[in-house]
């Protein structure tokens, strides 16, 4: 579920060595904050439309982020060739992933969505060869990849005719994960080189990501005649926690351990996704889920492994 904007510098950060939590404590808080954030995406469609949910979503977490700016007196960033750009990542890193994911979960079970969360490596290491002239495929990389493909059709069930399965709830969820990657690229072609923070650009990019669900909700749902109580608070603690808090987490661990350890995050996902539908939502689980998923994060892993120097 990282939202993240991968500037190539750090930019302004809190200094490591003075953090009050330790890193493995973070990581763990990190996990879990983005693992349950599809079944809080699940309880919350349960009462409210999916771009309700989104905007909702969206709209604690900048909250979350502009608290964090104001303490820290940072400044949005400047510019309007900058703010285009994050016009374009917040659609694609925010809106559009947290759309999809909240209308798939309409039909399709929260462990099936967090799976298919997992399959982000892999549309991006695919989308990376022809995006990124620099990043060259390797033969354990092409094997990551078709591994991972392998483990998607696994989860689906391929060999039984994807028996049982909302193709359109899963064909959405598979397109929030894919979303991600395209976004990642765009920032990194486009981003990389400005000298705002790390906090000030993902704050103006949830700001933007904000007001374009607040222009496209009233368009397509109406106001809910009651506001349940669960199903708000799921919302609330998916912005706060699971956008706001967990993007600030997120940057203390890349600045504290680098980004490939943080980036591990991702294959605890699924596993805790999958562990809290099915215990807390009483959410089916075939032998295909938990087999396909494990040969999914395999494949992701193995995309990841660079060439020695």
């Amino acid at each position: 579920m990282t939202t993240a904007t991968p500037t190539r510098a750090p930019g302004r950060v809190s200094d490591p060595s003075r953090a009050a939590v330790d890193w493995r404590v973070r990581f763990a808080f990190l996990s879990l904050v983005w693992g349950f954030s599809f079944l809080l995406i699940k309880v919350g469609t349960e009462a409210y439309a999916p771009f309700q949910v989104t905007f909702g979503r969206l709209l604690f977490g900048t909250l979350v982020l502009a608290a964090a700016m104001a303490v820290r007196r940072e400044r949005l960033p400047r510019g309007a060739r900058t703010w285009g750009h994050l016009t374009v990542a917040a659609f694609f890193l925010n809106a559009l992933p947290f759309s999809l994911f909240a209308y798939a979960e309409l039909t399709i079970p929260s462990t099936l969505a967090g799976i298919c969360n997992a399959t982000s490596p892999l549309w991006g290491m695919a989308l990376s060869l022809v995006a990124l002239s620099e990043d060259r495929p390797t033969r354990v990389r092409v094997a990551g990849l078709g591994l991972g493909f392998l483990g998607v059709l696994t989860v689906l069930g391929a060999w039984q005719g994807f028996h049982g399965l909302d193709a359109t709830g899963t064909a959405m969820a598979l397109l929030a994960s894919l979303s991600y990657p395209v976004g990642w690229i765009y920032v990194r072609r486009t981003l990389a080189g400005t000298t705002a923070s790390h906090l000030s650009l993902t704050g103006a990019q949830l700001l933007l990501a904000t007001t374009q669900l607040a222009v496209v909700t009233p368009l397509f749902t109406r106001l809910p005649s009651s506001y349940p109580v669960l199903p708000l608070l799921a919302v609330v603690a998916l912005g706060a926690l699971g956008t706001g808090v967990a993007m600030l987490v997120q940057y203390g661990l890349v600045s504290e351990v680098g980004p490939t350890t943080a980036q591990m995050v991702t294959y605890f996902i699924p596993v805790i996704a999958t562990a809290a539908g099915v215990a807390l939502l009483g959410e089916s689980l075939t032998w295909s889920t938990p087999v396909g998923a494990a040969i999914i994060l395999a494949g992701a892993a193995l995309t990841q492994v660079r060439p020695r120097t």
